[in-house]
């Protein structure tokens, strides 16, 4: 079996797939800690296989994604330790299952790249892929299935931690849609505020992003908190939290 990971900067996914397969069998969403030693990932696996009734053995096969270079010689170390298996990193000047158009690809995320490659293959070219993680990062595929490039903004708990953590009197509160854009308590507020703002940073993004590529061009996102704005979005036509996972699934079966 395949085991991809897709390594961000404050939420680590952990995909399992059958070797010659594309189904998803099992899927972890857990806190990155780049102070984890080698040892300590293992113990964490081994926890999470065991959970799931999956042997460690069943895995012959490791492809990662990672922006956490602190992390990299870890997760290495770990998947020869543990699982007895060298694994694949996925560096996007490297690859070569999609022309990156950019600048400077070695400046690429291949957390983005993977996703971006997922994206491709599910739904098809034309497309912009909004990733909602640390950072929330609007990518544009063309119609030729090259990387054009993204837009990145601040992420949606980054954006409402930092104005919790600047404003005494201002309460933590639940992302949920209110009823109302004008709230009349400071809980409704501050929900109207954080959804309607990140909906409507989406939807002008993807609107600029649409007329600079000259097309309809389809609407996928992803991450954690996708879901949450994709429902009061009109231009996010579906949610995919396993984009990334998929991606890596075919970056690994280009290489062998």
């Amino acid at each position: 079996m395949l085991l991809a990971i897709d390594v961000g900067n404050t939420e680590t996914k952990l995909g399992v797939f059958e070797r010659d397969g594309d189904d998803l069998a099992r899927s972890w969403r857990v806190t990155t800690d780049a102070r984890r030693t080698a040892d300590e990932y293992g113990v964490f696996f081994t926890q999470l296989f065991a959970a799931a009734h999956m042997p460690l053995e069943a895995i012959d096969a490791i492809v990662i994604a990672s922006v956490v270079p602190r992390l990299d010689a870890t997760l290495a170390a770990t998947s020869r330790r543990f699982f007895e298996v060298d694994p694949h990193f996925l560096e996007p000047d490297r690859q070569t299952l999609m022309e990156i158009q950019t600048d400077r690809p070695s400046e690429v995320g291949a957390d983005l790249v993977a996703a971006a490659i997922g994206g491709r293959e599910h739904y098809g070219a034309p497309l912009i892929v909004v990733s909602y993680g640390t950072a929330t990062v609007f990518t544009a595929i063309s119609r030729k299935g090259a990387y054009l490039g993204a837009a990145i903004a601040p992420g949606i708990n980054i954006s409402i931690d930092a104005l919790v953590g600047r404003t005494a009197k201002l309460p933590q509160v639940a992302l949920d849609a209110p009823k109302h854009a004008i709230g009349r308590n400071t809980v409704d507020a501050l929900q109207a505020g954080f959804i309607y703002g990140f909906v409507g940073q989406s939807e002008a993004i993807i609107a600029r992003m649409r007329d600079e590529m000259g097309e309809n061009v389809r609407v996928v996102a992803t991450g954690g908190l996708a879901e949450v704005v994709a429902r009061s979005s009109t231009s996010i036509e579906c949610v995919d939290p396993h984009l990334s996972l998929h991606g890596l699934r075919l970056y690994f079966h280009s290489t062998t």
